[in-house]
């Protein structure tokens, strides 16, 4: 039987961080230390100039199953292949939320032999960067209510139109509609309140796309809470928040550096959600990395539709950055879960299945080429997948000039990677991509959305509920019309239909509500009904976790 991750996790010996950091040339003297294995990184550290001339390479994928595409673990390993092939290259990711650890996932480090270590701490805690980002929106939220309480102070706040919700970095459904307040007046103004879960912060979403800690406190400061009696708009700024609350984040603003289970360096920052917020690592921790090496790879989430759009539309545009290379992950049992066979079908080989599922990832191909760049497909193996559906895949890939290279990264390291490397490392070489953005910033809204819903999810039309209109509005009013959009909407489907799987045609999808993230710098048109608060399963990845007497650890993958 193959060994879990977290056994070959345990069993694989662990570097020193000052190792990894030498890699890097960094001096010992600017690590901050967390333990043995972890370190965080100055921002110091960044060179714009060397930026310019390294090499990011941004992993995404299909549509994906309940289970995932493995583009965490597909990313570590095309970063181990990279360095196999002699290259000087880096992974930058996001770092994992306890949510997902303990309800689905039960981790989220990579997998097999493409994972990134101590995997126990980067579940886990970690360095702390989340429990700060969630103080720093818990102090925000008691700030408002205390306000609210205060009458000398008053800056007259509606309690109705406060929007702000406080956080926690745990799948929790009973606390996404609360009442808060309640206990008499010593205890504040009674008011409907409720939680999100930490990566749905928009303070986790500004830190990832500030530029500096200046950046930071003035997006702080942006933060639209909600509006006076008198309808006037206020903001964190209105309430003299952004001070403390960068105070707070002083030392999450700082990338962490972990490794490979190849002794390769890892960057791990930030962790926003991908179907609500922009859904990757740091703006800093990704031009961390391309200052130290000459090849970086970092990771979108989701599909393409979601991730990749969000990385190429918002991301880079605010940070300045120009991918060089897009490896874009698909399974073949992600094929013919889009060609229609059922979860108990997904590990029976079937050409018929493959060959009407190839239309999703024909559409993410045809995708990732309207920003000037054409992918290099990386078909994640599986035990089940046979030779005559992987050719298959090959040849229709081949019919679209796109590349496609299977992995056996899960169970071989950076020697099931060789050769997708070299695809990689060839097609940046060609200097045949160029990538520019999908629209402009300054169109307007719905012409804005209408672009990203045509091109992107290959609707025909966008509609408006009654609601978004009157919220798109007031959005214009306030002035925010010239910001990026964010869509959110389902992982499950190019629509915002889960159930459409493969390549939807001949539909429209329709923008339920609007909100707006004033700090982070975009707009939410929002889609059918997205969880920010997710909910357990029925069977928790946590039962399966234990921890004995000596500290060993089980159930966590």
């Amino acid at each position: 039987m193959f060994p879990s991750d977290l056994e070959i996790a345990t069993n694989t010996p662990i570097k020193p961080i000052q190792t990894i950091a030498a890699k890097l040339n960094i001096d010992p003297d600017n690590l901050e230390m967390y333990g043995k294995y972890k370190a965080k990184l100055p921002l110091t550290l960044i060179d714009e100039n060397k930026i310019a001339k390294s090499n990011l390479i941004l992993t995404t994928a299909l549509n994906p199953t309940m289970a995932g595409e493995g583009k965490t673990m597909m990313s570590i390993g095309l970063c181990d292949g990279l360095n196999k092939i002699g290259k000087k290259a880096a992974v930058a990711l996001r770092e994992p939320s306890l949510g997902p650890v303990f309800g689905i996932k039960g981790g989220a480090a990579g997998g097999g032999y493409c994972q990134v270590i101590p995997m126990t701490d980067i579940n886990l805690h970690f360095t702390g960067d989340f429990a700060a980002i969630e103080k720093a929106n818990n102090l925000l939220s008691a700030l408002i209510d205390n306000n609210i309480q205060n009458k000398t102070h008053s800056l007259n706040i509606d309690p109705r139109t406060i929007v702000w919700k406080r956080v926690m970095d745990m799948n929790d459904r009973s606390l996404r509609h609360i009442v808060v307040g309640l206990g008499g007046s010593a205890n504040g103004i009674p008011r409907e309140d409720g939680f999100n879960i930490t990566p749905a912060s928009e303070v986790m979403a500004i830190l990832c796309l500030s530029k500096n800690f200046e950046d930071l406190k003035n997006r702080l400061g942006n933060i639209f809470v909600g509006f006076t009696f008198d309808k006037k708009p206020i903001f964190a700024r209105d309430l003299k928040a952004q001070g403390a609350m960068a105070l707070l984040l002083k030392d999450a603003i700082q990338p962490n550096l972990v490794q490979t289970l190849e002794g390769n360096p890892a960057i791990l920052h930030g962790g926003p959600f991908a179907n609500i917020a922009q859904g990757t690592n740091s703006i800093l921790a990704t031009k961390m990395a391309l200052s130290l090496n000459d090849y970086v790879v970092t990771e979108a989430g989701f599909g393409a539709d979601l991730g990749a759009e969000k990385f190429l539309d918002i991301k880079c545009p605010y940070g300045d950055l120009k991918p060089k290379a897009v490896m874009l992950v698909a399974t073949i049992r992600a094929l013919r879960h889009h060609g229609g066979a059922q979860k108990e079908e997904y590990s029976t080989p079937n050409m018929s299945y493959v060959e009407k599922g190839f239309e999703n990832l024909g559409k993410h191909i045809e995708n990732i080429k309207k920003y000037g760049i054409t992918p290099v497909v990386a078909i994640n193996f599986f035990p089940g997948d046979s030779d005559e559906e992987i050719a298959l895949v090959q040849e229709k890939c081949a019919t679209q000039g796109v590349k496609a290279v299977v992995s056996h990264g899960f169970s071989k390291g950076s020697e099931g990677n060789t050769d997708l490397a070299k695809a990689v490392v060839e097609m940046v070489e060609s200097g045949q991509n160029n990538y520019h953005q999908l629209y402009d910033w300054a169109l307007p809204i719905e012409d804005k959305i209408k672009t990203i819903a045509t091109e992107i999810y290959g609707a025909d039309e966008v509609e408006y509920s009654s609601k978004a209109r009157i919220q798109l509005r007031n959005i214009k009013k306030l002035g925010y019309d010239h910001l990026p959009v964010c869509i959110a909407k389902t992982q499950k489907s190019l629509s915002d239909n889960d159930k459409k799987v493969g390549r939807p045609r001949n539909f429209n999808i329709t923008v339920r509500e609007f909100e707006f993230a004033a700090g982070a710098g975009f707009i939410v048109p929002i889609l059918g009904d997205i969880m920010r608060m997710p909910g357990l399963p029925s069977i928790p990845a946590s039962e399966g976790m234990d921890i004995d007497l000596d500290g060993n650890i089980t159930g966590l993958s």
